[in-house]
């Protein structure tokens, strides 16, 4: 018996694939062959498109815009408003200038991964093709133009790299000031080295 949890005011499409203990809020859009693990949330008036994958708890919260071609990993959090694109070279028109062009995807179509543990401010904006690494941090209301390393703090418009967090998400380097040899974050104690330009766990 799936215990997942749907609104009746949701809509979801065939082949679904819905995990335990999911839950689809109020007005949420989930297009057909859209994949979400268990113990997951997909906030209200929020639209998943189809084929998109979502793992395991997964936090999206209200009226984020989920295209074709993303995919979201296991313990991610995607916060209000955030918004994919998907699209290489976005226009109405097809390249004969005849039609609409295709809504759905093509050979142009960019694919987007979101990888486990990581966080996406509320009102971000990501571009397309983009890979966010483990347990990276992107800050309310920046615009994603490149790939982001594993734990870095992404801020701005374009976002730039302004320094790491911990897995748990306290900024451990800030690009401000030196980082020191090592470091111990102050709300999980977990340790880090700076080691030629990059953030090592320890320990």
């Amino acid at each position: 018996m799936n215990t997942s949890k749907i609104h009746p005011t949701a809509i979801v499409g065939d082949n679904v694939q819905i995990g335990e203990e999911t839950i689809i809020w109020d007005h949420a859009h989930i297009r057909s062959g859209t994949k979400i693990g268990h113990h997951s949330i997909i906030g209200e008036k929020s639209y998943l498109s189809n084929g998109v994958i979502v793992g395991n708890y997964v936090k999206i919260n209200a009226m984020v815009y989920i295209p074709y071609g993303v995919t979201i990993e296991d313990q991610c959090m995607v916060s209000s408003g955030v918004v994919f694109s998907n699209d290489a070279y976005p226009r109405s028109m097809n390249v004969e200038l005849t039609d609409l062009q295709p809504s759905g995807p093509t050979a142009e179509t960019m694919m987007t991964r979101v990888r486990q543990g990581a966080t996406i401010g509320a009102n971000a904006s990501i571009g397309p093709g983009i890979t966010i690494s483990q347990y990276a941090l992107i800050g309310m209301g920046s615009v994603v133009t490149r790939n982001v390393p594993r734990q870095g703090l992404m801020v701005g418009n374009p976002a730039r790299l302004v320094g790491y967090v911990c897995v748990c998400g306290i900024k451990i380097v800030d690009f401000d000031a030196p980082p020191e040899d090592q470091m111990i974050c102050t709300r999980c104690s977990r340790g880090y080295t700076w080691n030629e330009d990059q953030l090592v766990s320890i320990g």
